[in-house]
């Protein structure tokens, strides 16, 4: 049948029913999965929702994106149904009485890319038995290459006393071959689970398991009053990062550059990088690992 999504067989569709009954649970962070055959951005579509009102706990999969969003700006496509394109709105300013979590301040909301990567290096680790590994902020590297990408974009409130949302994308590449892997203008090299020999490759359990670990890692940092080091976030993120102690060249976003050493990662989540000027701190930027 043309255009159906079962012509390739190496790459069923996603289960719409099966990931609600999974992942949409009582007292569970999720309250609604929406899965859609092709979008332009899961993030858009997070993003429209949240500022129509949408309570926290939204997810958004696609089979395909036609107009991924990455960091600075850059777009991204994939085959259909090669790998995981999903965006979760999540509103840390408001308090939940049920859950026990008061308000998040927003000077934490830095941490939250930061919180995505972790839980895409536990998922990974978990199911797909790969040492992946955290390029800052939220790269998510197996060897040297890069196998998936987090884009955190704040959606201002409907109203000057509501804080902002929080539309956290994740892209993982999951059984794209050599062929069709996405160049990087970094150029930083690509991967995917299957090149990078995952013993799973079922897009279903591996977003479930995504899913669940930022779910698991959203709920320690909101009980911990959005404090990273009191959730153990700061550790686990530090344990994570390839960058720390290496030689860096970062590309800042407003088109400079700068190379040291970075050193660690401040409480607030950013970069600490040690040049001939003295240590920086940096909120963002694309960083290339020298050897």
């Amino acid at each position: 049948m043309p255009g159906s999504p079962y012509t390739d067989l190496d790459r069923p569709p996603l289960s719409a029913a099966r990931l609600r009954r999974a992942l949409v649970v009582p007292y569970g962070p999720w309250t609604r999965l929406e899965l859609r055959a092709e979008t332009g951005s899961t993030n858009a579509d997070a993003a429209e929702a949240a500022r129509a009102g949408e309570p926290e706990g939204l997810v958004v999969v696609a089979e395909r994106q036609n107009a991924g969003r990455g960091r600075r700006g850059r777009t991204w496509q994939s085959p259909p149904r090669a790998g995981i394109a999903t965006s979760v709105l999540l509103r840390p300013g408001e308090a939940v009485a049920e859950r026990g979590w008061s308000a998040a301040p927003n000077t934490g909301y830095g941490w939250l890319p930061l919180l995505a990567g972790v839980a895409l290096v536990s998922a990974v680790a978990r199911l797909a038995e790969l040492d992946a590994v955290l390029k800052w902020p939220n790269d998510l590297l197996i060897g040297d290459a890069k196998c998936a990408g987090v884009l955190a974009e704040a959606v201002p409130g409907t109203s000057p006393a509501q804080p902002p949302a929080v539309v956290i994308g994740i892209g993982l590449n999951v059984t794209l071959r050599a062929d069709e892997l996405p160049e990087n203008p970094t150029g930083l090299p690509a991967t995917s689970l299957l090149l990078a020999g995952a013993t799973a490759t079922d897009r279903d359990p591996v977003l479930r398991s995504l899913l669940r670990s930022l779910a698991d890692w959203y709920d320690r940092w909101r009980t911990a009053g959005g404090d990273a080091t009191a959730s153990g976030l700061r550790d686990a993120y530090v344990a994570a990062c390839a960058t720390i102690d290496r030689p860096v060249r970062v590309l800042l976003p407003d088109g400079g550059e700068l190379t040291g050493t970075a050193t660690g990662i401040d409480p607030d989540g950013q970069l600490v990088v040690e040049t001939s000027e003295g240590p920086r701190h940096l909120a963002a930027g694309d960083v290339l690992h020298l050897r």
